[in-house]
């Protein structure tokens, strides 16, 4: 399967992201991403390389921040034999290992100061020199870089180089952590169980409304890596079974999403800024797609017959406008939750408040 393809949601901030690559990829452009840990940096650094015209060439990633800074330079841009003590042979370095493909060069806000400089040189002559070395080598290479910190921050604090900075950062694609795109975590979590039962012989269990609920209310700071490893943890402790509940999760869960963990305390502590912004934004969203469903409600009404709207509780129009919808898509959730204007989250906690699951 191609690396894009493994990049899996429907979110607008998603379909961004692969649309970026689409677009770069063919070029020899410099991209720089970005992004927290977890959130698939190298599978859109892979994704780049599957679709660029060095498709045929080896795709090599190096952790700039795990090279100790006395090698650094011998690693990246090899070494002569006899050019310093232990050096007892050649040493062709990353770049040249790289030649005719990609070089993807991980955590690069890592990089010693003093090997940009060096860097920067061969991003802009195509030549390495090796260290002990005067011939320089010409290195076919496409440079891809990606980074879980601010380099904009970095070069303010004078960490990184400016040049070096806006060298790389050609193209920016910036990956969003899976808190800003939960509609897309049930998505995610099915594939990752349907993945982990083919390797392992198993039939793919089924998961019920009120997991994927407690699963895309996480706040996940592992992001989808961290969703990946509890998917594959509760398979592996419940192994063959058919249905996945809330209850299967829980105890491999921390905090939900907006929320941070915080000691007991005997007085009611004040509500955070950030908290209550975060309330505020989240009662905001559950009021508009109500009016959502309930606008649509009345259309629907009206379009169907001229006579006024039965009287009741909004709740009951409500609960009646999303069985109706459910009912003419044949039970597909999405295209409930798309027709009716809301995610899909709302509408599996709708579901689950109504009992029409």
């Amino acid at each position: 399967m191609r690396a894009i393809d493994l990049l899996i949601g429907e979110s607008a901030a998603l379909r961004a992201v692969k649309s970026l690559i689409l677009q770069a990829a063919p070029t020899d452009i410099s991209v720089l991403i970005v992004g927290e840990s977890g959130t698939g940096k190298e599978l859109v650094a892979r994704a780049i390389h599957e679709d660029s015209r060095r498709a045929q060439g080896p795709l090599l990633y190096v952790n700039c921040g795990a090279i100790p800074q006395g090698i650094f330079e011998s690693e990246v841009f090899g070494h002569e034999r006899g050019s310093f003590t232990g050096a007892e042979r050649k040493r062709t370095g990353y770049f040249e290992q790289a030649q005719g493909g990609t070089l993807v060069l991980d955590e690069i806000g890592e990089m010693p100061a003093e090997s940009q400089v060096k860097l920067l040189r061969v991003l802009e002559s195509r030549e390495v020199m090796r260290v002990g070395s005067s011939k320089p080598v010409p290195v076919e290479v496409r440079v891809l870089a990606a980074t879980n910190v601010d380099l904009a921050n970095a070069v303010a604090r004078g960490d990184f180089r400016h040049d070096l900075y806006f060298r790389l950062k050609a193209v920016t694609i910036t990956l969003p952590p899976l808190r800003e795109r939960a509609d897309d975590i049930p998505l995610l979590a099915v594939q990752f169980a349907r993945e982990f039962a083919a390797r392992n012989g198993l039939a793919t269990p089924r998961f019920t409304s009120d997991a994927l609920e407690l699963l895309s209310n996480q706040y996940w700071p592992g992001n989808v890596r961290e969703l990946k490893n509890t998917v594959e943890s509760v398979l592996t402790l419940n192994r063959g079974i058919s249905v996945l509940h809330g209850d299967h999760f829980r105890p491999h869960l921390g905090s939900p999403r907006g929320l941070l963990p915080m000691p007991a305390l005997r007085e009611t502590p004040p509500i955070g800024n950030e908290l209550l912004l975060a309330t505020m934004l989240e009662v905001r969203r559950e009021v508009m797609e109500l009016r959502s469903i309930l606008e649509n409600a009345i259309a629907s009404s009206q379009s169907i017959v001229e006579e006024p709207l039965p009287s009741g509780r909004l709740s009951d129009l409500e609960r009646d406008q999303i069985q109706r919808i459910l009912s003419q898509n044949n039970g597909n959730r999405r295209k409930t939750a798309h027709d009716l204007g809301i995610g899909e989250r709302t509408l599996y906690r709708k579901l689950k408040e109504y009992n029409l699951e």
